[in-house]
């Protein structure tokens, strides 16, 4: 791969006084060697620098034959480096179904095999690699990296100093695998119960403490020298539609939203954050004048945010006062191409005020789109040249044009490392929220309680971890002394099942039920309802929301981990056992589920031992 030096020839003179925490960069000295390379750009390459794409495989230059036909069907090249060559793309996402993160050494010879391919190109810059990882149910490195319980679990915890060291050590081990912009923290106030797509990847319900969360982990992430992105502007948090596959509409009048949904975007660029991404909704209040929130026919008008200049320059620019990077939500999901084609949203997301334009469905009908509406003249090359400045003004602040590559030394140093691993469980065991205790019943004796039943649902394992949920909590509590069976039931037991778990139930001494996301007509009612009649002890834990609590009212002991990951899962069976006390507080409001105008357990609830 190049020397330092050579790096430093390739991007035209750019100098270590462009690496991360460089006074004169921060100081806004450099501009001046940004826009020399910038006028050095040819218009491809700096169409290119605008784009964040996915990219099949989990090599550079020599991916397995499925991503080489994956990528040739989807982005008409072979490999990220032909990509690249052919694009220019000034930024490359991760994914786990593209094949990119087996594992850390392998993520760590990606990105630098993408930088390679990038830096020897003429003109080369480095390439941004960026990613979800939010921890909790999104993340796209698993095992054996560090995984951190999620954001609605670090509210339930309500500590800015755990926040604070989440974003610090997941931002050393991203680092340390060449991933260097995380589309993380999720900055949405969730204040819908019904809310299909953010849910516990919030922080909760109260905007201020989310504020204080979002600022924390900002400051955790940059300052172990990743970018951190607050999402999804100008806020998902009230919605019952998700944005993959609709067009949510937020009825929010302009001061709801300015106490509300703006209160962590503010916090978040006080504390200076990198990039912000957009959300693929309808704010009409922020989006069009109060003359035309609706047209004749009684519908909502008004473009998606990701598309609004009114909402992106007017108010997130000019009125928050924020000019570091925008980068739009994926553009292939059903929120932003429901009514422009693929074509024309990314040049209106750049007629909008957006920098980075990420994963469009079709990158070549993008690309051209935007090449071609420079050569028209509705976009002006000065217009992409004042988001390729902010681009590269990250990557200079980031030290990617200083030191772009990673080494295997450092992934041994820095991923999963045992005092990582060790803090992460410290901070779930704060998370865990104990919400019903009649009796009480917990926490569970082994002199009384030594064969417990595990049953429940076992969604798909998220983030690589070890799963399915009734085997992590099953293992957890054979580790604690207890002798416990796993039994999956799934989210949608059948009567067969639920007759099976019954059956198994009268080996047990007790009961632990994972539920997930019930509803007034999901079986998993009627299973823990037959479990109760068999007169055992019955432990429930809501293992993705806190609301499952509403439609189990019989249960006598009910606890929230707000994620099925392994880490929050070990912390609740250690709260089962006794060996930690329940420190989780509700981050969000449950309301009755016959009465949702009445609350049941308000914000802040939350038993001790």
């Amino acid at each position: 791969m190049p020397s330092r030096r050579t790096v430093l020839a390739a991007t035209a003179g750019v100098t270590a006084g462009l690496a991360a925490g460089s006074t004169a960069y921060a100081a806004g000295h450099d501009d001046k060697k940004l826009r020399a390379l910038i006028s050095r750009m040819t218009l491809e390459e700096k169409v290119g620098q605008l784009f964040v794409t996915r990219v099949y495989g989990h090599s550079a230059t020599a991916p397995d034959q499925a991503d080489i036909d994956a990528n040739l069907k989807e982005l008409g090249v072979r490999t990220a480096a032909e990509l690249i060559a052919k694009y220019h793309v000034g930024g490359v996402i991760y994914f786990i179904w593209a094949h990119n993160t087996r594992d850390p050494h392998q993520i760590a010879g990606l990105s630098n095999g993408i930088q390679k391919a990038s830096l020897e190109r003429p003109r080369g810059l480095p390439v941004l690699v960026s990613t979800d990882q939010e921890h909790g149910i999104v993340c796209r490195v698993g095992r054996p990296a560090t995984l951190f319980p999620g954001a609605m679990a670090v509210g339930a915890g309500g500590s800015t100093a755990d926040a604070r060291t989440l974003g610090r050590i997941a931002g050393e081990e991203l680092r340390a695998i060449g991933i260097r912009q995380d589309y993380s923290p999720v900055a949405d106030v969730n204040v819908n119960p019904a809310n299909p797509v953010i849910g516990v990847r919030s922080f909760g319900a109260d905007p201020d403490a989310v504020a204080r969360l979002v600022a924390a982990e900002v400051k955790g992430y940059q300052g172990s020298g990743v970018a951190a992105t607050a999402k999804h502007f100008p806020g998902h948090g009230d919605t019952a539609v998700d944005s993959h596959y609709g067009f949510p509409v937020i009825t929010h009048t302009r001061e709801v939203w300015e106490a509300l949904d703006a209160v962590p975007f503010r916090a978040a660029v006080a504390a200076g954050i990198d990039s912000i991404m957009t959300a693929h909704i309808l704010v009409p209040a922020l989006d069009v004048p109060h003359s035309r929130l609706r047209s004749s026919g009684g519908t909502p008008i008004g473009d998606p945010a990701t598309l609004s200049r009114p909402i992106l320059t007017g108010i997130l620019r000019e009125q928050l006062g924020y000019d570091g990077v925008v980068v739009t939500d994926a553009l292939d999901m059903a929120g932003v191409r429901t009514k422009y084609g693929d074509d024309r949203v990314p040049v209106l997301a750049l007629k909008a005020g957006v920098d980075q334009l990420l994963n469009p469905p079709k990158l070549d009908v993008a690309w051209n789109a935007v090449l071609k509406a420079v050569q028209d003249g509705e976009l002006t090359e000065a217009r992409l040249d004042e988001s390729i400045l902010r681009i590269l003004r990250l990557k200079a602040r980031l030290g990617l044009f200083d030191r772009p590559y990673v080494s295997q030394s450092g992934v041994e140093r820095t991923v999963g490392i045992r005092s990582h691993l060790a803090t992460a469980d410290r901070i779930a065991e704060r998370t865990t929220t104990l919400l019903v205790n009649e009796g009480p019943l917990l926490p569970l004796s082994r002199r009384t309680h030594r064969r417990i039943l595990v049953v429940g649902a076992d969604p798909a394992s998220p983030s690589g971890t070890t799963g399915p949920p009734t085997g992590v909590l099953a293992t957890a509590l054979g580790r604690l002394g207890f002798t416990a069976t796993a039994l999956s039931t799934g989210t949608a037991p059948s009567p067969e099942t639920v007759t099976r778990a019954v059956t198994a139930a009268a080996d047990a001494d007790a009961v632990v039920v994972g539920t997930y996301n019930v509803s007034a007509t999901s079986s998993q009612r009627t299973l823990v309802e037959q479990l109760l009649a068999t007169g055992k002890p019955v432990v429930a834990i809501a293992i993705r929301n806190p609301y499952d609590v509403a439609q189990l009212p019989s249960v006598k002991a009910y606890l929230a981990s707000y994620s099925w990951t392994d880490v929050e899962l070990r912390a609740a069976a250690r709260v089962i056992a006794g060996r930690v006390g329940p420190r989780g507080r509700l981050p969000v409001a449950v309301q009755r589920a016959d009465d949702p105008a009445q609350v049941l357990y308000p914000l802040g609830h939350g038993l001790s031992y």
